[in-house]
């Protein structure tokens, strides 16, 4: 691993919108956010298990949607850290609003009867989602982008602190955990932003593995990887409860949390 300092590299000078604090091209040359990249590994594999055991249990294809979609952020977040292209930032940005658009559309419709379909929350989320990606598109602005994915978190915020206070109380624990998880990785965003220069200063006096642990953006990747999983679990587990199945959190290895349904006792 180099000195913390930018370098060329194998995609060239960066196009995009933004550039994160990682140091450019400091671990390889084929990978110009090494840390920042890797880090989406948090958003790409544990989604693929999620669906797959999803579709095994025969659950609604929403959630299949849902696990998909958080793997679509990770792997263009990975494309985007990887060559710092404006065309893979879009790849990122954009199916970050997709995907909530998608986790609102789960959460509010949990306690639904089963092949019912929301159709003006549908036509809702599918008009937010082609105006916000008209606009960013001709805009060009992050923080436009920032504050409707910011708007559609806050939402999806709300309906669950709803449901675990007041549907299924039983649920707080995974639900303030997700909560919290992603919190911490937005406060992670906002310092990797803000004392951008001083953690690289820090990173050039540390040895490379030291350094790579103040990367926060990367952090902010896996804790919000984290929560957002979180949360597909704490969805599909309420949604579940209400169509009479049984759903139990277990422990892949101990460490990471998955869903287990089972289906309604014949009577």
């Amino acid at each position: 691993m180099a000195p913390a300092a930018d370098r060329e590299g194998y995609w060239g000078p960066p196009t995009s919108t933004l550039e994160w604090c990682e140091e450019n091209y400091a671990v390889s040359s084929y990978i110009a956010e090494f840390w920042n990249t890797v880090s989406n590994l948090i958003f790409i594999l544990p989604p693929i298990y999620g669906a797959i055991q999803t579709y095994k249990d025969g659950l609604e294809k929403r959630y299949l949607a849902a696990y998909l979609c958080l793997t679509a952020v990770g792997l263009g977040s990975w494309c985007f850290h990887m060559t710092l292209k404006y065309e893979m930032q879009l790849l990122d940005e954009l199916p970050m609003i997709y995907s909530c658009c998608v986790f609102v559309y789960c959460l509010y419709e949990c306690f639904k009867y089963k092949n019912t379909v929301n159709y003006p929350l549908l036509f809702f989320l599918i008009t937010y989602s082609f105006v916000v990606s008209i606009v960013y598109l001709n805009l060009k602005e992050p923080v436009f982008h920032q504050v409707m994915y910011g708007t559609l978190v806050s939402i999806i915020v709300l309906r669950s602190v709803y449901i675990v206070l007041w549907v299924y109380p039983w649920l707080r624990g995974l639900g303030y955990t997700s909560l919290t998880v992603f919190l911490m990785g937005f406060f992670l965003w906002n310092v990797d932003n803000i004392f951008c220069d001083k953690l690289r200063a820090l990173r050039e006096k540390m040895p490379p593995v030291m350094g790579a642990v103040t990367q926060f953006h990367a952090w902010w990747h896996i804790l919000t990887g984290l929560g957002s999983y979180l949360h597909i679990l704490l969805s599909l587990y309420t949604r579940t409860l209400f169509l009479k199945h049984r759903p139990k959190v277990k422990f892949v290895f101990g460490i990471w949390p998955v869903l287990l349904v089972e289906p309604p006792k014949k009577l």
